[in-house]
């Protein structure tokens, strides 16, 4: 349990769910896959599906919004993303709708992808697509907002995680981010959440995208911060140039990935790998800050 009203679920719950709604399906084995993430828990279903229930009713908005979305955006894109085959109701005590998708192949990212110059152009390559994309009724994204937005946050878990982190450095590398012009083009699209456990990889390339629930339109600068949470100091110039970030979008992005801050504190006993994303995220900003 990560968070303190989150909903539990289990695989036999998923059985029944199935049973209930979905029983061409409710034969085929399910199991836990052990993750990170902190919205949902997936499950993989045989051998070709998964099944997503949300955490939190915070996360419900995702399970529509990929819904809708995801179909529009997917020919756009250069890489896999999440395919929905069926959206199941609230039943038998869960209280939220969930999903079912079909299954991709892939892997989590390796230190060997994140300094493979071919993994950070492919990176590149679907921020530019995305960025593309019609952004015509789109709803705004979690991290499409002026970046000032979350100033009391960074400032708040930035004192809670001083104990192994250098605040003040943190702080000054934050006051650069704001300082920066703020976007004035037109909304565009943005996955916003391009971290560890949202892509998939092998062989140093590029496989799948997953997971859209921070996505929508705004200021595409946030999904700079793949260059603090993917990437190392050499790959991250690669990533820039196929990503084309401006100066100003490149700085307001450090500033993304210092909100990572966060998950310090409020992770460090719950989710490690979340706490660790924070530090490594706080890490590699603070260096290419004092570069």
């Amino acid at each position: 349990m990560m968070h303190a009203n989150e909903t539990p679920t289990d695989p036999a719950l998923v059985t029944r769910l199935l049973a209930q709604q979905f029983p061409q399906w409710a034969h085929l084995p399910v199991r836990v896959i052990r993750s990170a993430g902190t919205d949902n828990t997936i499950y993989r279903l045989g051998d070709d599906l998964a099944v997503r229930l949300p955490r939190l009713e915070a996360a419900v908005d995702q399970v529509e919004f990929e819904q809708t979305w995801l179909p529009r955006l997917a020919p756009a894109l250069p890489v896999a993303v999440p395919e929905r085959i069926a959206v199941g109701q609230p039943g038998l005590g869960y209280p939220f709708p969930w999903a079912v998708s079909r299954w991709i192949d892939g892997a989590h990212l390796t230190e060997e992808d994140r300094a493979d110059h071919r993994f950070a152009r492919d990176l590149g390559a679907f921020v530019t697509a995305l960025r593309a994309a019609d952004p015509t009724g789109a709803p705004r994204g979690y991290r499409g907002v002026p970046l000032r937005s979350r100033d009391a946050s960074v400032r708040e878990w930035t004192a809670k995680a001083a104990d192994v982190i250098d605040a003040p450095a943190v702080l000054a590398a934050w006051e650069h981010a704001l300082a920066q012009p703020e976007w004035d083009g037109p909304p565009v699209w943005a996955h916003g959440d391009l971290i560890p456990g949202n892509v998939l990889a092998a062989g140093g390339r590029l496989q799948a995208v997953i997971d859209f629930g921070a996505a929508g339109v705004g200021d595409p600068s946030c999904d700079a911060i793949a260059a603090w949470t993917l990437l190392t100091a050499e790959t991250r110039r690669t990533f820039r140039a196929a990503a084309g970030f401006d100066e100003a979008s490149w700085a307001r992005g450090r500033g993304w990935a210092l909100t990572f801050v966060s998950g310090i504190d409020y992770y460090r006993d719950t989710n490690p790998p979340m706490a660790e994303l924070g530090l490594r995220a706080v890490a590699e900003v603070l260096a290419d800050h004092a570069g």
